[in-house]
């Protein structure tokens, strides 16, 4: 018993000095980049303000989020706060601004978190559709996956593609180096990263799970996380050269060795630190390898700082 309560001593004590790391970074660096005062003024539309014309996918820093359908997940107050990662709709997330997102299924094809279930993957579907019908030029990049611990849904690749074959962009390399205005009327990226299922072909409707990379680490340190991010995006090659999506996702997970448990306030150790991120990206020489930045709970202001830099981008400045 006295080891537990020393072992959870020193932890709250790491957590407080890397949380203190940030802050201190924060203060030290600021948060300006190019880019960075920028607001759109329809973040609906915010890729259309930009012309769809001259907007290149390489371009674009694209504002996620990680877990994306879990708002109405588990038991409210009971199961909720242990797997919520999101407290909008897919439908307002779009609306707010997000383009990138990350969809977890099990094999009777509801949305999932672990084991805990929400609603159908119908409804995420309805979301996007609904969203498509209301706007002309907002490419949307969707990736869904078999839930870790569940089975495939039986023929999942062939619903995708019957449910959103108007709107899918086919796989090929060439996309990344064209503008929005070229991939019209196509609107969704679609990743199909199953478990156990044949994985989509090239030139197929669906993109593949190599498609869209990243190096997730299972930490609730905040430093040890922003560092993490930072080393491996920096490994990267830059946007305009590489033939894939690379995710960042600004998010620390929660420990069952930890007392606290629930998402949001172990995510909030990291969740305000988005523009510091992008400001350290320049410091560090990698800012142009950034592309997918996704985030917990997102609002306004992370979809702004990503909208900011692609700005920047479009402008020449960044």
């Amino acid at each position: 018993m006295g080891s537990q309560v020393s072992k959870q001593i020193e932890r709250r004590k790491e957590i407080s000095i890397q949380k203190k790391v940030l802050v201190d970074l924060e203060e030290s660096s600021g948060e300006t980049y190019p880019g960075s005062d920028y607001r759109p003024s329809d973040r609906k539309n915010w890729m259309a303000e930009f012309n769809p014309e001259k907007l290149h996918i390489n371009q674009i820093v694209w504002p996620g989020t990680h877990d994306s359908a879990t708002n109405r997940i588990g038991i409210p107050l009971i199961t909720r706060p242990f797997a919520q990662c999101q407290s909008l709709s897919i439908y307002r997330q779009l609306c707010v601004g997000t383009r990138v997102f990350d969809i977890r299924v099990q094999e009777d094809r509801r949305v999932c978190h672990g084991i805990l279930t929400t609603y159908s993957v119908d409804v995420v579907i309805g979301d996007l559709k609904r969203f498509l019908s209301e706007t002309e030029s907002e490419i949307v990049i969707f990736e869904i996956r078999t839930e870790f611990g569940h089975e495939d849904p039986p023929e999942f690749d062939k619903f995708l593609e019957e449910q959103l074959g108007e709107y899918l962009i086919h796989h090929d390399n060439s996309v990344f180096g064209k503008t929005i205005a070229e991939l019209l009327p196509k609107r969704v990226i679609c990743v199909w990263k199953p478990r156990k299922s044949p994985a989509p072909k090239h030139g197929s409707p669906l993109w593949s799970a190599g498609y869209l990379k990243d190096n997730w680490i299972d930490t609730d340190l905040p430093s040890t996380k922003f560092e993490s991010n930072m080393k491996h995006l920096s490994e990267q090659p830059s946007v305009l050269s590489r033939k894939y999506f690379y995710r960042v996702e600004n998010t620390v997970t929660p420990q069952a060795d930890n007392p606290i448990v629930c998402v949001k306030p172990v995510t909030n150790r990291i969740h305000g630190y988005a523009r510091l991120f992008i400001t350290q990206c320049f410091s560090e020489g990698c800012a142009d390898k950034l592309q997918i930045f996704s985030t917990d709970f997102i609002d306004e202001d992370f979809v702004d700082a990503c909208v900011g830099l692609t700005q920047a981008r479009v402008e020449g400045k960044a």
